[in-house]
């Protein structure tokens, strides 16, 4: 594609726009390096624990290796649509977008290295909902882009990458990781990466959110298309969220003796629900503007 104009010739950067502020925040704080963290701990914390619970941790685990890889491949689209738009701002913060995922990917498999189990083959962990959405849905929006970069396919392509992948099911996972091995003071490591992942996540959602925001707002018909979605992707989200504290609560169950390791089933459940409502009321808040300037208006300020 050839280019007809240079925005920072013919005037400057827009140093107001949302884009370009997630983009200043991913310069202050995504520094973070994966090869930094220490998983020595981690290490003698997974060979101390009995075999069922060392084998209990890794369907997340598994979950979260594959996720962060999916987005790291899968996000290249997106980046190439807002270019081919124009919106430079988009296109600066999504080069650091990248990089974020490309460090997530790297942590996972430095953890798994690191604890012995890098050399497994973990995918038996993933079931038909969670292939549907990381092998299926997640790439055919996202590699639609190349073809049809319209209003209504960046809205699927952000509605299951930001909004269920990123905003319901890694939130999800993130949080129930933390609040079941923070308290048995297991995985300190990891723990730690967990914590520079949710500040790049909370960015990336930010995206998503005002990218669909900006793109239904005062246009009824796509904000159905947004809520049809993500009702749609729902069904698979849950399966998969399900199936999790479902493998949990068997390998509860078939255990004679009381771990250390607590796992609330409903805790899961609860947290993904929540952040799939919180995901749909970000995006009707635009409903209080009437148009694309409003809300841009109120972005400025």
């Amino acid at each position: 594609m050839a280019h007809e104009r240079f925005q920072t010739v013919e005037g400057q950067i827009n140093w107001n726009d949302p884009m370009y502020k997630l983009y200043e925040k991913a310069k202050r704080n995504g520094g973070w390096n994966p090869a930094d963290i220490d998983f020595s701990q981690d290490r003698e914390d997974f060979l101390q624990l009995r075999e069922e619970e060392r084998i209990a941790s890794l369907p997340l685990i598994s979950s979260f290796s594959a996720g962060e890889e999916a987005v790291t491949l899968d996000i290249l689209p997106m980046l190439h649509a807002m270019a081919r738009q124009g919106r430079l701002e988009d296109t600066m913060f999504l080069t650091t977008f990248l990089h974020d995922e490309a460090k997530h990917t790297e942590m996972f498999s430095r953890w798994q290295q690191a604890v012995g189990v890098g050399d497994l083959d973990l995918s038996a962990y993933h079931n038909d909902s969670y292939k549907r959405i990381f092998y299926e849905a997640l790439p055919e929006a996202m590699e639609r882009l190349y073809t049809d970069d319209s209003p209504e396919e960046v809205i699927r392509a952000a509605t299951v990458y930001n909004m269920i992948v990123e905003g319901v099911l890694a939130e999800s996972g993130y949080y129930s990781f933390r609040q079941i091995y923070k308290k048995a003071g297991l995985f300190l490591g990891i723990l730690q990466g967990i914590d520079y992942l949710n500040m790049d996540e909370g960015r990336h959602i930010q995206f998503g959110i005002y990218t669909i925001q900006r793109l239904v707002v005062g246009n009824e018909e796509r904000f159905k298309l947004f809520h049809d979605y993500m009702d749609e992707l729902w069904a698979h989200a849950y399966g998969v969220v399900e199936y999790l504290v479902g493998l949990a609560v068997l390998q509860r169950e078939q255990s004679n003796v009381e771990s250390r390791i607590v796992f609330e089933p409903d805790m899961m459940r609860q947290y993904a629900v929540k952040q799939f409502h919180i995901r749909k009321s970000k995006i009707d808040r635009a409903r209080k503007y009437k148009n694309l300037s409003e809300l841009e208006a109120a972005a400025d300020s």
